[in-house]
């Protein structure tokens, strides 16, 4: 007798075990009384196909079967099924094992949540990630004793080689093969499966292709007016913290800033989501959405859609996807209305400045094919994601990290009034007066790249540069965070030092070194507005306010979808003095 509970999903299954269990046993003991149907009619091959039909009728109707004979059945039916995916799992695992023969890694790993004060096994030799901002540093130790790469398993069965140096990255990178099919697996339910984070083949390369156009710098030009009025509506916030010594956690500031300038330059949509009372509902249910997926990756029960729907977690995330879903096609649906008259881009750019959403709605490949309206949305779902909560990460951690160096941030603020002049917005022509400043912005890149991990499925053999070889059907996890801290790579790796990011020092380094964008073909589309909005935000908060660490409260950064704190990122903040 196991209780079910909700934060124990393996009670919950062991329970369900045992049951199905004891039913089986019912089941042995009652057909041992039942007497065979073919001998009760006494069946004799060879008479006429009436006779025949007739007695099997007649069998039938006697025979009824029940409800308990049912539910037998379903059991053995589910306890079948259990052991061909178990059977299948054996054999997966039989592969990966052989696979990464010529890769030596740490013992068998847990990607699971520990009681307080259990982390290593030694009896097992198993370690365990406990979620408490402690495992991509863990990741960092081993990095030092298995160079270049080494087999992580997650559980019994799940195993990636996790890459943590330059010339691996490169080969990986270099080519275009598809996300994995186990962790982005679990955000196609949400994201849908035709988004360019996730699609593959002749499907990511048409919508890259259609897509491509509204990333141009024409398209990004007039962005830089509507980002300097997010970022100010942000700050005009904080000036009740700001007069007092309180801190200030920066993540759910930052979130609700970046939604509001997604929403404002990629679908001309004003939420007025920094203004309006109460949490933004949309951006609690990404964290919901965040916080499960990474869940139903690091519980292996749950990597079984069954289990994970029946599961309490997989309520959560079907509530979550409904409120996600209601947000993009609200604003999908207002757009189809506008631009039910207007069929034509330059119409539209008379009337306004074109946005991603003009773009996507009237693509057209050489077939004067556009996209369809599942492939629409599962665009927008990525956008509306990764536009606002990849940057809010990067943001927050630029400000942290200033606040942090006052030494380097004095230079960034005397850059910035110089190249603003007394103006309050930032324009598109500042944007490439602020070196030292973007020296800074990619140095706290490198120590808290914003997606810290990324992962593909090999489709063909791989060769790397030291002749070791991984076969297809292998999964390789890239560790963004553990080469940007690779003390082969880079020196003293866990200091700031934005002169690295010096043309002159850069030029002698890999250029797979540095990857916060990823690179290669399937390199981030939305680079250059990522880093155009965190220019104006870094710029302008600069101007109104000094940044001030709080040494009590450090971040306990974790691996979500985007790399996080799990109790916050705070800093202090204060008033600039008019006279600087």
């Amino acid at each position: 007798h196991v209780k079910p509970s909700f934060d124990r999903p393996a009670a919950y299954l062991l329970a369900t075990g045992h049951y199905v269990m004891l039913i089986i046993q019912v089941f042995v003991i009652e057909s041992s009384q039942v007497t065979s149907v073919s001998r009760a009619k006494n069946f004799v091959p060879g008479k006429g196909a009436r006779v025949v039909g007739m007695e099997l009728t007649e069998a039938l109707v006697k025979f009824q079967p029940g409800w308990p004979h049912v539910c037998h059945l379903f059991a053995l039916l589910c306890i079948a099924a259990a052991a061909y995916k178990l059977t299948v799992l054996l054999a997966r695992k039989k592969d990966r094992v052989s696979g990464h023969g010529g890769f030596s890694g740490p013992a068998r790993t847990l990607a699971v949540r520990t009681r307080p004060g259990v982390g290593k096994h030694h009896s097992t030799g198993k370690h365990r990630f406990k979620q408490d901002g402690t495992d991509l540093y863990k990741m960092l130790n081993w990095g030092k004793q298995y160079p270049y790469a080494f087999p992580v398993w997650f559980g019994p069965f799940v195993c990636f080689l996790n890459i943590h140096h330059p010339d691996y990255v490169k080969t990986i990178m270099a080519s275009t093969e598809p996300k994995d099919d186990l962790a982005y697996k679990f955000i196609e339910s949400w994201i849908g499966r035709e988004g360019l984070l996730v699609s593959k083949g002749q499907k990511w390369f048409r919508h890259r292709r259609l897509l491509t156009s509204g990333f141009h710098y024409d398209v990004l030009k007039p962005y830089v007016k509507l980002m300097s009025d997010s970022t100010k509506t942000m700050l005009d916030k904080w000036k009740t913290c700001a007069n007092t010594n309180e801190p200030l956690e920066l993540f759910e500031h930052v979130s609700l800033m970046t939604l509001d300038s997604i929403l404002k330059c990629a679908f001309s949509h004003n939420s007025n989501c920094q203004t309006e009372g109460g949490t933004n509902a949309y951006i609690k249910a990404v964290y919901e959405l965040s916080y499960l997926i990474n869940l139903r990756f690091r519980i292996f029960p749950y990597h079984n859609n069954f289990i994970f729907y029946l599961s309490p977690h997989g309520f959560r995330y079907r509530k979550a996807c409904r409120v996600a879903y209601s947000h993009t096609e609200r604003v999908i649906r207002q757009r189809k209305e506008e631009l039910k008259e207007e069929k034509e881009l330059g119409r539209i750019q008379a009337k306004r400045n074109l946005d991603f959403l003009d773009i996507l709605l009237l693509a057209r490949d050489e077939k004067q094919q556009g996209l369809s309206d599942e492939d629409i949305r599962a665009e927008v779902d990525t956008f509306m994601f990764e536009g606002h909560d990849t940057t809010a990460s990067g943001i927050s951690f630029i400000l942290y990290c200033l606040a942090c160096h006052p030494e380097h941030q004095k230079i960034c603020r005397e850059e910035i009034m110089q190249v603003l002049d007394g103006r309050d917005t930032m324009e598109w022509e500042d944007l490439s007066k602020i070196p030292y400043t973007t020296m800074c912005i990619k140095e706290s890149l490198r120590l808290y790249p914003p997606v810290p991990g990324m992962s593909r499925k090999l489709t063909k053999p791989m060769t790397f540069f030291d002749g070791r070889t991984l076969p297809a059907g292998f999964c390789i996890g890239t560790s963004v965070f553990g080469i940007h801290r690779n003390s082969t790579v880079w020196e003293n790796p866990h200091v700031f030092d934005p002169l690295r990011f010096q043309p002159e020092v850069a030029s002698k380094r890999s250029p797979h070194a540095f990857v916060p964008f990823s690179a290669g073909p399937r390199n981030c589309i939305g680079q250059n507005f990522a880093m155009n909005e965190m220019k104006v935000a870094t710029a302008l908060t600069l101007k109104r306010y000094q940044l001030i660490e709080d040494p009590t409260l450090k971040p306990k950064i974790i691996p979500r979808l985007v790399l996080r704190s799990l109790n916050g990122i705070h800093i202090k903040i204060k008033p600039v003095d008019p006279q600087m």
